[in-house]
């Protein structure tokens, strides 16, 4: 067998341990955004970006209460809007691509949030982390990995991957994850990282220990 194919090989025998392992500690993994339809998850995936969903959902509990419509984000006030998303951080740019999304949504979609990856990546704010999350959680559609930043470090840090860019990031999982664990895998990724594992401190002695790349 060549190098290569070895190599592939074992990845993807190291891949299927760690899935097992995470499945034990995390067997129900859930998204932890709150929303009540389509278009609201749509607004807090855009606001949780390099936010976390705490915050997001402190600002969203408020923000659903008083933007129930569609169109009520079409016609919004945008520094009124700056304002209600200030403390999630990049509130002008995050403004900026929700009301636009809003209108686009309103005019080009016939007020239905998109179900296809081309498509939602037509929407401003939208890259391919955001489309996966919302095809799996609003439309039962798996076509890649989320790669948010607790996917990209852990990816890092238990030797999935060498790559930096998102994308090339996902690429890589798809290869060494069953397509079935793809929407979980995330879920279970981001529960770890927060659990054990964050970007300011990683337990010495985390539960996947073993599979960590920086320790070997």
């Amino acid at each position: 067998m060549p190098k290569q194919d070895e190599k592939i090989k074992t990845q993807k025998k190291r891949a299927q341990q760690l899935l097992r392992a995470l499945k034990k500690l995390f067997p129900h993994p859930k998204m932890a955004l709150k929303y009540e339809n389509n278009w609201e998850l749509l607004v807090a995936v855009i606001l949780s970006a390099q936010c976390t969903d705490k915050k997001v959902n402190e600002v969203t509990e408020k923000l659903f209460k008083k933007y129930r419509t569609l169109n009520e984000y079409v016609q919004a006030n945008s520094k009124e809007f700056e304002k209600d998303v200030h403390s999630t951080g990049f509130f002008r740019n995050k403004t900026k691509n929700i009301l636009a999304s809003a209108k686009i949504v309103k005019e080009k979609f016939q007020g239905k949030v998109p179900h296809t990856m081309e498509e939602l990546l037509t929407l401003p704010g939208v890259a391919r982390k955001t489309a996966n999350i919302i095809l799996g959680n609003a439309f039962g559609i798996v076509e890649g990995i989320a790669v948010d930043t607790h996917v990209i470090r852990l990816s890092h840090r238990f030797g999935l991957t060498k790559e930096h860019n998102p994308e090339k990031i996902e690429k890589n999982l798809m290869a060494l994850f069953p397509e079935k664990e793809w929407f979980t895998l995330t879920y279970r990724l981001i529960e770890y990282g927060r659990k054990y594992c964050s970007a300011r401190t990683c337990e010495v002695n985390h539960p996947l220990h073993r599979f960590d790349a920086r320790v070997k």
